[in-house]
């Protein structure tokens, strides 16, 4: 029994020459990069070489990378950040119906400090248009937060498009790109953006490392206090190793780009087509071709995503079902419910992200233990082969879809 990996998007291995460069520095160096002595000096150069590496990657200025501990705390700063900062001017922040929790649990704590929230949607692929944000803004627009790539189904929204129009209004924008980052190309300059937050684990970097990008000049609001690192934007001791980790990480992810994803757009391919060639009422979410090459996610009628997930993982075959922060939670994804999935169709989900060390043959496996598991679950189904008539919504409804 083989053991496949394909939750890359939860969180990708640590690559051994990351791995390597971290336990050298951990058994070689001890200082805090905030003391002024000979080992404290060396940490304050790992993390600026570290800097200086993200940000010439990112097509960003060393000052305008902040350090934070993951992706989570990046997009926190981000939306609190430059929506309070800019509070006297206004108070309506414009968003999407797919973003992660991070930035919709955010908007919606902001709601509650007097702001006004538009929650812009999605068409079946969850794709939001640019079209969509110039009608949602108004005078008091002070945020406009589109996620990069939907973590969950792996459709890359119109952010350049929108980082346009945001700057045609003079509004700051701020884009969710940790699951970008390290698998598309990604210049801060081209999307015009103002904000941009990353981690990390999503590129084969360490846990409890993110970042976040500020563009000088714009204003923000801190909300930590305590000593002076990061030049007091994220305060709190460095993660020295975990960033210079990080650092590594993005460099070799980058470096190899554009072959990991060829190599990934075939391997994805492969499974989606197998999937939906030998497995009925079967829906692939997500955009089709404007989507992340190492992504999939499928519907699969009358079986319950999680009993997929587990039976998957009994045959040595890891996958999720749906964002890792909320695989705990038994509600339906709000993602694909913004695009229009039916719920009781939304709880079959399944995500399979590919990565480091994915092989043809851990495709193969998986297309081979797949039909078989849904036949067996779906078995157990009272609802599997019932006869009700197609809705009259056609072509827009995804279980009358899937049925032909």
């Amino acid at each position: 029994m083989r053991n496949v990996y394909f939750d890359h998007s939860a969180t990708t291995p640590v690559h051994p020459k990351v791995a390597e460069e971290m336990c050298r520095y951990l058994g070689e160096n001890s200082g805090n990069p905030s003391s002024f002595h000979s080992p404290g000096r060396i940490a304050r150069k790992t993390v600026e070489t570290a800097r200086e590496k993200v940000a010439a990657i990112l097509g960003a200025r060393p000052d305008e990378i902040v350090f934070t501990a993951g992706g989570t705390e990046s997009v926190n700063m981000a939306v609190m950040g430059a929506a309070r900062a800019r509070r006297k001017k206004g108070n309506h922040i414009i968003t999407s119906a797919v973003e992660h929790q991070a930035s919709l649990y955010t908007c919606e704590a902001l709601e509650k400090e007097g702001f006004t929230l538009t929650v812009l949607p999605v068409d079946r692929y969850g794709l939001v248009s640019a079209d969509q944000v110039r009608e949602a803004i108004t005078g008091q627009t002070v945020l406009i937060n589109i996620i990069h790539a939907q973590n969950e189904v792996g459709t890359i929204e119109p952010v350049e498009e929108i980082g346009a129009l945001a700057r045609e209004k003079g509004i700051p924008f701020h884009t969710d790109a940790c699951h970008s980052v390290g698998r598309l190309p990604v210049d801060v300059n081209k999307l015009g953006v103002d904000l941009m937050s990353f981690a990390a684990h999503k590129f084969n970097g360490p846990l409890g490392a993110g970042g976040l990008y500020i563009r000088k000049g714009t204003r923000w609001e801190r909300l930590m206090y305590g000593g002076s690192q990061e030049n007091r934007r994220r305060v709190g001791t460095e993660n020295v190793p975990a960033i210079l980790g990080m650092g590594l990480a993005l460099e070799l992810a980058v470096a190899d780009m554009e072959k990991s994803a060829a190599y990934f757009t075939v391997l994805r391919d492969r499974l989606v087509n197998g999937v939906l060639s030998t497995i009925p009422n079967c829906i692939l979410t997500g955009h089709p071709s404007i989507r992340l090459p190492n992504l999939a996610s499928f519907c699969f009628e009358f079986v319950e995503g999680e009993s997929i997930l587990l039976s998957l993982d009994g045959r040595k075959i890891a996958v999720s079902s749906g964002s890792a922060c909320t695989s705990r939670l038994l509600e339906p994804s709000h993602v694909l419910l913004a695009m229009g999935v039916p719920v009781d169709v939304a709880q079959s989900s399944i995500r399979v992200s590919l990565g480091l060390g994915n092989t043809e043959e851990d495709v193969d496996y998986f297309l081979a233990e797949l039909p078989p598991i849904i036949e067996r679950l779906r078995a157990m189904s009272p609802l599997f082969g019932c006869e009700d008539e197609e809705c009259s919504e056609g072509e827009d409804c995804f279980a009358c879809t899937a049925k032909r």
